[in-house]
């Protein structure tokens, strides 16, 4: 495969990941972001765990949905992260996330 051919399935494959994300993302309460993952899930619980010399976090999600590209099924029944990097939590709202029609790329 030439990169050409590569740099085209790739870009498929990231706007096939975006649509799948675009559908489902009503269905989920949290966004969840780490320095290696994006997360969609319906439950999510942040613990800081401290050691002797320093502390990390403990993220437990239930219900999840996996932004990754290459991962063939991206549903998880239950995730646990542990990361001594930053975590960010958002609570969603619905209306934030409906696409106006001129910004839609299927016309859905």
């Amino acid at each position: 495969m030439d990169e050409e051919a590569f740099d085209d399935y790739d870009r498929e494959l990231e706007l096939a990941l975006f649509r799948e994300y675009r559908d489902v993302v009503g269905q989920f309460q949290y966004v969840v972001e780490t320095e290696r993952r994006f997360y969609l899930a319906n439950e999510v619980n942040v613990v800081r765990r401290d050691t002797e010399h320093d502390f990390y976090f403990e993220i437990s999600m239930a219900d999840v949905w996996v932004w990754d590209i290459y991962r063939a099924d991206r549903f998880v029944k239950a995730v646990r992260v542990l990361t001594f990097k930053d975590v960010n939590v958002e609570e969603l709202q619905r209306r934030e996330f409906e696409l106006p029609e001129d910004l839609s790329l299927d016309g859905k």
